[in-house]
């Protein structure tokens, strides 16, 4: 049996390249490896058979680069869902879309089984909720791409934590991004609530206003997106600053965590993982059981789109639990929108959120 798949929105996460993984000669016009469609080619079982994009050129040069019949390039969403039988669908498209193509999708003559949707998983918690609904409803899994969750050492490294009590009871993290909040924290919150599996109780924030995406995307829509951060307290107790304020080409994704019987320092952007056991009053160094070097963009990120393919065709065949669900990617959206609620009425916010804030809808691209 192979798995037939789709892709709506041809850009640079479909197969055509991202800022700051591939070289920016070649983004939109080679194959990109940490994409979907690199995911797809990777994968024995999987077949790319059709893409859309509303963009003619856009559509025409991912078609020719992966291959896609001229027949099968759809010049929108709605011809491609009504013309193929897919078992999968790709949403690549930017994320104050998610909703209305998740939804399309799920609600298709195309029938799929799963919908691999970008993240963030939408703009507003209200967006989201509704597609986790309808998901639901039509019997279609929704997987979100939060890419780290697709990485053999992360996985491990939720497993020490959270099976093996590696450093006890976790009382205080402190976490580090480059802006924006919506476009680039969404990985770190999201690794956040994977790694302690929780969700947000409090949040305050702070919102700077700064994009550096107008410039380095070309951007022509303006959006809310920006640098921010603030502090959430996580319905475990453990207390979580963070700061996504930096530009890209000085920031690092770093985490620290300390627990009752030890601390972490991971530091994916400087390849450096380290941990300490507490002994006796004293933090004393050790190796990180089952895990070798650290996580790495390079590698690891780059594995990350084949990884998550396999899971995809896993799902499709019925031959594993979702392991990033949509209910799972709200919980780090409800934390950004928190921020931003909290900046702008200037008092801490609860979650879950009340039924009027969770139609604040924050845009990116």
């Amino acid at each position: 049996m192979t798995v037939r798949a789709g892709i709506i929105g041809a850009g640079g996460i479909a197969g055509m390249g991202i800022l700051g993984m591939d070289d920016e000669k070649t983004i939109g016009r080679e194959k990109s490896t940490a994409s979907h469609a690199g995911g797809y080619a990777a994968t024995d079982g999987i077949e790319l058979v059709a893409v859309a994009d509303v963009d003619d050129e856009t559509l025409a040069r991912f078609g020719e680069t992966w291959e896609i019949p001229e027949n099968r390039r759809y010049a929108s969403h709605e011809a491609m869902l009504a013309e193929e039988a897919l078992d999968v669908v790709s949403v690549c498209t930017p994320s104050f879309l998610h909703h209305r193509h998740v939804l399309d999708a799920a609600r298709s003559a195309a029938d799929p089984d799963v919908i691999w949707c970008e993240k963030p998983v939408a703009s507003s918690v209200s967006d989201a909720n509704e597609m986790v609904e309808v998901c639901a409803e039509t019997d279609t899994e929704l997987l979100v791409n939060h890419s780290f969750r697709f990485t053999e050492k992360l996985q491990r490294l939720r497993a020490l934590l959270r099976e093996e009590n590696l450093v006890g009871e976790v009382q205080a993290v402190n976490a580090q991004f480059r802006m924006e909040l919506l476009r680039n924290a969404t990985h770190l919150l999201d690794t956040l609530v994977y790694l302690l599996d929780a969700r947000a109780e409090t949040v305050a924030g702070h919102i700077t206003g700064v994009n550096e995406a107008v410039d380095s995307l070309d951007a022509g829509q303006d959006v809310d997106d920006s640098g921010g951060g603030g502090f959430v307290v996580l319905d475990d107790g453990t207390f979580t600053t963070v700061d996504c304020t930096v530009p890209r080409d000085i920031s690092s994704m770093s985490f620290q965590i300390t627990g009752t019987e030890g601390k972490l320092y991971l530091n994916n952007d400087d390849g450096e993982w380290r941990y300490w056991r507490l002994d006796d009053g004293e933090h004393v160094e050790a190796p990180l059981p089952g895990i070798e070097d650290a996580w790495t963009w390079d590698e690891d990120y780059r594995r990350a789109f084949p990884n998550a393919a396999e899971h995809v065709l896993a799902l499709a065949t019925g031959d594993a639990e979702n392991r990033s669900t949509g209910v799972e990617a709200t919980r780090s959206l409800e934390i950004i929108v928190g921020f931003y609620l909290s900046h702008y009425t200037g008092g801490q916010v609860s979650v879950p959120l009340d039924r009027p804030l969770r139609d604040v809808e924050i845009t990116s691209w």
